[in-house]
């Protein structure tokens, strides 16, 4: 249904434009929107006319017109004015209404499909069949994109994504919550990785000029059948997950680019704690003093490269080589072994998704 706020700004359009006076009542005679500060009680009026099989009809100096959704009465719109022409305008008027009735209608039944898709609530059956009758193309390419931002439960952020996707039918914008904003976003066969990357980035910096905070952006693969959609969207979510974990500095994160935080966000913590347990004892990485973890941040920055490692750190040498030979002999790894470094980064990743869990009380 419609919002009366929505009636409300049209028939005060309507009025701007037509020079006629506009009320608008619900089916039981309540005034729902209205132009006109004092137009009695006409509520009797419009109760018998409701009963009336006339669409239009003129009562006490009124035009009354009748305005349905799919033949069902909805309103009843009143007109009045001191023209010749109010009849043939409050008709117009009656017409505009229903039209965007039909609309709105129309795009809240989509937002339903959307929503229930990307939630996998339909039958595969229903998801074309329903496709089909929403007008929906159900071989295009799309991604499904996650939008979160630090306002969180801001009501405004779905409309200002609207606002900016546009309302061209080809993208789809919604929620399944209250925290996050979900774009199905069209796109062409021969779109790039990057160029949808563009898309996102342009879109955060959009959001955050109009006042949202803090904006990040996920998205998963792209897939080119309406049923794949849901997939497309379990991915997004991982990947805001675990871009939060290890890409944190990341405003848009692919669920592609991802790697090995995508398996180790799926490890059960208990296996983790185990494997931390064999791999540093009963030390914690994160008690290693800052100057051990810059440098090892730096060592596999540079790919375990000692020279443009040091030149980095502007310190000698042999001082990277000391220090990583000391956190040899506390870890039993030693960085500049291929394996080890391997096993080393892997800790670490573990051990920073172990730390973001124990928010949520895992």
């Amino acid at each position: 249904m419609i919002s009366n706020q929505i009636l409300q700004n049209t028939i005060d359009g309507l009025k701007g434009i037509a020079h006629v006076e506009l009320c608008v009542l619900d089916i039981d005679g309540k005034e729902v929107a209205s132009t006109i500060s004092d137009i009695g009680d006409v509520s009797g009026a419009a109760r018998e006319f409701v009963q009336s099989p006339a669409d239009s009809q003129e009562i006490q100096g009124h035009q009354y017109f009748k305005i349905y959704d799919e033949q069902q009465l909805e309103y009843i719109l009143i007109a009045t004015g001191s023209g010749e022409n109010t009849y043939m305008l409050g008709k117009m008027i009656a017409f505009q209404v229903q039209s965007l009735l039909i609309a709105y209608k129309e795009r809240f039944d989509k937002d339903n499909f959307i929503k229930n898709l990307l939630l996998d609530n339909l039958l595969l059956v229903d998801i074309y069949s329903r496709a089909k009758k929403l007008h929906i193309q159900t071989d295009a390419s799309r991604v499904t994109m996650i939008l979160e931002s630090e306002n969180g439960r801001d009501t405004n952020a779905l409309e200002m994504v609207r606002a900016y996707v546009g309302s061209t039918g080809d993208d789809f914008v919604t929620e399944v919550d209250e925290d996050n904003v979900i774009v199905v976003h069209d796109v062409s066969e021969n779109s790039s990785q990057d160029e949808i990357t563009g898309f996102a980035v342009e879109m955060a910096d959009y959001l955050e000029k109009e006042g949202l905070r803090s904006v990040r952006v996920a998205f998963g693969t792209v897939v080119k059948e309406i049923k794949e959609v849901s997939r497309s969207y379990k991915e997004a979510k991982m990947a805001l997950d675990v871009g939060k974990i290890f890409f944190d500095g990341r405003k848009v994160i692919c669920y592609s680019e991802l790697g090995i935080g995508r398996l180790i966000y799926q490890l059960p913590i208990p296996l983790c704690k185990m494997f931390i347990k064999e791999i540093f004892g009963g030390r914690n990485p994160d008690d290693f003093d800052e100057e051990t973890l810059t440098t090892i941040d730096k060592f596999f920055e540079n790919n375990l490269n000692v020279s443009e490692t040091s030149r980095q750190l502007f310190i000698h040498r042999n001082t990277l080589v000391y220090r990583l030979d000391k956190l040899q002999k506390s870890t039993n790894l030693d960085l500049r072994v291929f394996e080890d470094a391997i096993t080393f980064k892997i800790a670490l990743m573990v051990v920073k998704y172990m730390n973001y869990m124990e928010k949520f009380e895992y």
